[in-house]
C-alpha cells in the first residue's frame, strides 16, 4: 500500500488536538488529524464542567497548610479522593506537585498563564463562528457558591488575588444568588459570580463541531495508531486505517497518554493524571440551573447540560489506568442534592471517568521537542483543556509557522523540568 503525505500530523482529537489542527490548517499547512477511533472528544474532552475559564489565571495547586493536607490524607476533604493502593506509584509526582505549589512558583505560573487564559474566550469565538457552534457557547458565566463563612473567606480570597489581573466578579448575597439561580437549596448562603467565562451545554459536541470545520476546510481525519510514530529521514511515518502516512512534522496532543509515546523518543515528563468523574441527573418539578455552580466547600460542580444536570467531581489521586470507582461520586451526590434539592434520578448507567493530564507546575507543554526536529508537544492542560485548547493551538501554530508568537512560549517549553 502506498503512503499518503501531509505537512503535519496531529496525534489526538480532543479539544487540544482539534484546535491545533485548525490553527495549523489556517497557516496553509496540509494537516491530518489522527485518533484511535477517528472521532473527536471521546476521552478527557468528553467530560468536564463545560466552562471556558477566563478567570483561571492561578493554577489548581496542592494544599500547603498541614491541616488541609491531613484532612485530604485522612479522607475528610470531599474535594479529594485518594486511591491509597496507588500512593507508592504516584508519590514522586505528588511530591513534585507539592514543591511546585509554593507561593512563589504559583505566582510564576499565574504570570505565565495569564497570556493564554486572557485569550481563551476570544479564540473559542474565533472557531465557533465559522464552525456554526455559537449556540453551543453560553454567555452567562458561572458561580462559586458557599455554605459557610469559611467558604466565603476562601472564595473571596481568590477574588482578591485575581484583582490585579482585572477579572470581573460580582459578590452575591443569598437573595442575589437565588435571583440568578432560583432552585438552589437553603444550604448555600452566598456566592461570587464570574460573568465573563463562556460555558457549553455539550463539550463533546462543541469539539466535534470544531473537528467538522477542520474536515470541511479540507483536513483529513482518520483512525490511526499514535504509538506507531517513527522517524523517517527528515520526517515522520505513522500507521493509519488508510495506510502508511508520511509527515514533515508531528504534533503530540495525547493528553495523559502523551508519556506513552514520548518515552519511546527518550523524553520523561513528570505527568500525573488527576482523575475526575461525572454523572447526569434529571431535574424534578421543572427545576433548572442557568449556569454552572461550584460548591466551594465540597469541590464539585453542577452544570446544566443537554443530557441533564451534570455533577463533575474534584480530583481523584490514582494511577492513570486504575479501574474506575464510584466512591468519589457516591460521596458527593448527597451534597449535590442539598445544593439543588430537585436533583432527580441518575441518567447514566455508570459514572464517566476522565483523566486530567497534570504537570507539577500546572502549566502545559507547548512547543518543540528538544532533540527531534519536526516533533512538537501540546499537552498537560490539567483542568483547563476546554479553556486552553484553542489558544494553545494558536500559539503552537505560530511557532511551527516560524512566526513571532503572540506571547512568550518559554514558560511552556518541553525541557523546563
Amino acid at each position: 500500500m502506498s503512503s499518503s503525505k501531509t505537512d503535519v500530523v496531529v496525534l489526538g482529537a480532543g479539544i487540544v488536538g482539534v484546535s491545533a489542527a485548525l490553527h495549523l490548517q489556517a497557516k496553509g499547512q496540509t494537516v491530518t488529524l489522527i485518533d484511535r477511533v477517528a472521532e473527536a472528544a471521546t476521552e478527557t474532552s468528553f467530560g468536564n464542567t463545560g466552562i471556558v475559564q477566563s478567570e483561571a489565571v492561578f493554577p489548581y495547586t496542592f494544599p500547603r497548610a498541614p491541616g488541609e493536607i491531613a484532612a485530604a490524607a485522612l479522607g475528610l476533604d470531599p474535594r479529594v479522593h485518594i486511591r491509597y493502593a496507588a500512593l507508592p506509584a504516584i508519590a514522586p509526582w505528588i511530591w513534585r506537585y507539592f514543591l511546585a505549589s509554593s507561593a512563589g512558583r504559583r505566582m510564576a505560573t499565574a504570570m505565565a498563564m495569564r497570556g493564554l487564559v486572557g485569550r481563551c474566550v476570544a479564540e473559542h469565538r474565533a472557531l465557533a463562528e465559522p464552525a456554526g457552534a455559537t449556540a453551543l457557547l453560553r454567555e452567562s458565566g458561572w458561580i462559586k457558591a458557599w455554605r459557610t463563612t469559611r467558604g466565603e473567606d476562601h472564595a473571596m480570597a481568590d477574588v482578591e488575588e485575581e484583582k490585579p489581573f482585572g477579572l470581573p466578579t460580582v459578590k452575591l448575597s443569598r437573595d442575589d444568588l437565588i435571583e440568578l439561580e432560583p432552585h438552589l437549596g437553603g444550604v448555600v448562603s452566598g456566592g461570587v459570580h464570574y460573568p465573563d467565562p463562556l460555558t457549553t451545554p455539550d463539550p463533546q459536541a462543541l469539539t466535534q463541531t470544531y473537528a467538522n470545520l477542520f474536515v470541511a476546510r479540507g483536513g483529513k481525519f482518520v483512525a490511526g495508531d499514535a504509538l506507531s510514530l517513527a522517524q523517517s529521514g527528515d520526517g515522520w511515518t505513522l500507521t493509519t486505517a488508510d495506510g502508511p502516512l508520511q509527515a514533515s512534522a508531528a504534533v503530540v496532543a495525547l493528553g495523559p497518554w502523551t508519556t506513552d509515546l514520548a518515552k519511546a523518543f527518550g523524553y520523561r515528563f513528570p505527568l500525573g493524571a488527576k482523575r475526575g468523574y461525572h454523572m447526569h441527573y434529571a431535574a424534578n418539578d421543572g427545576a433548572f440551573l442557568n449556569r454552572p455552580v461550584l460548591d466551594v466547600e465540597r469541590g464539585y460542580v453542577l452544570t446544566p447540560m443537554r443530557r441533564g444536570i451534570r455533577l463533575t467531581t474534584g480530583a481523584e489521586f490514582a494511577r492513570r489506568d486504575d479501574p474506575p470507582s464510584s466512591a468519589h461520586l457516591d460521596r458527593l451526590e448527597p451534597f449535590g442534592r442539598g445544593l439543588l434539592p430537585a436533583l432527580g434520578a441518575r441518567l447514566d448507567s455508570a459514572p464517566w471517568l476522565g483523566k486530567r493530564p497534570c504537570l507539577p507546575d500546572m502549566a502545559p507543554v507547548i512547543g518543540p521537542a528538544p532533540r527531534h526536529k519536526g516533533l512538537w508537544f501540546d499537552f498537560g492542560h490539567q483542568h483547563l483543556g476546554l479553556t486552553l485548547g484553542p489558544v494553545s493551538g494558536r500559539l503552537l501554530a505560530e511557532m511551527i509557522a516560524g512566526e513571532t508568537p503572540f506571547i512568550d512560549p518559554k514558560p511552556f517549553r518541553a525541557d523546563r523540568f
